[in-house]
């Protein structure tokens, strides 16, 4: 059983819970991800390990609500406890001194992006991050992306803070002033999807984290499979970070939408029970 020690709501819908696991804490690198439950009947949930202190033994994990599993996650309080944490899982990314390298993170990808920041900073890179969102509620983790990086561009929709656009618009505006060694982009499907093909215009390596349906962390159910460089790849233990260039971006974002009729019975479900229970 794991204890959460913390739990708070970051934006409407996303929250973050700091997690008591001392081994996983030690062992756990930028990239890597958990698969947790919540009970013994629960969905496995991957999350990226956004942060840990191996001296005090916790991890940092940030979600979304976006169906049952992730709800009912939403609801487990400070002092409540997980079934399992399972991890650090997945290849860790490669952190070394590239030299200026640009960092894209969109919605609650930039709580996956935030440790790559971090240890792309603490490397002695020079890094420029930019961060999009729907909106000003929306958008997570800004000061302690600024904390590490040297320039922090901000894009929302509706230009509630920072600039109005997408954050491909902020791709080709440093892409015209900079010589960027290498991007990474986190976030939506189709926002990887984009960033790739701004990256590929000005002919920059692009690694992306796919983020498939997971069952059991070790590539042996197969559910989390995607075509890179026209072969078969599991993306927890082959990924999950793979250079954009490489991915079948069509079958990906047509896979990630694969089994939304269940996702939204088993969601109106919960819901009807939630009601039922009182």
């Amino acid at each position: 059983m794991f204890k959460v020690l913390e739990r708070r709501e970051l934006a409407p819908t996303e929250y973050e819970i700091l997690v008591d696991a001392p081994r996983i804490a030690s062992k756990a690198k930028p990239g890597q991800f958990v698969i947790l439950r919540i009970d013994e009947y629960g969905e496995r949930i991957p999350l990226t390990i956004v942060d840990r202190d191996k001296h005090a033994g916790w991890i940092r994990l940030i979600f979304q609500v976006i169906g049952k599993s992730t709800a009912q996650l939403a609801t487990v309080t400070t002092g409540e406890y997980l079934k399992d944490v399972v991890g650090p899982l997945g290849k860790a990314t490669e952190i070394e001194n590239y030299g200026t390298v640009l960092l894209v993170g969109g919605g609650v990808g930039i709580a996956a992006l935030f440790p790559i920041v971090k240890g792309l900073k603490e490397a002695g890179n020079r890094v420029i991050t930019i961060l999009g969102a729907k909106n000003q509620n929306l958008l997570i983790l800004q000061e302690e992306c600024a904390q590490y990086s040297d320039e922090l561009i901000l894009m929302t929709d509706d230009g509630s803070i920072g600039k109005q656009g997408l954050v491909t618009d902020a791709m080709e505006e440093v892409f015209q002033r900079e010589k960027i060694s290498t991007v990474w982009a986190i976030g939506p499907s189709i926002m990887m999807k984009f960033c790739t093909l701004t990256a590929q215009k000005y002919k920059v390596p692009i690694y992306v984290s796919l983020n498939p349906i997971m069952i059991d962390g070790t590539g042996m159910c197969g559910g989390c499979r995607v075509t890179v460089a026209d072969s078969i790849k599991f993306a927890c233990v082959d990924g999950p970070e793979f250079l954009g260039e490489e991915v079948n971006w069509d079958e990906f974002v047509n896979r990630m939408q694969q089994y939304r009729p269940e996702e939204l019975l088993a969601n109106k479900r919960y819901e009807e029970q939630v009601i039922s229970n009182g």
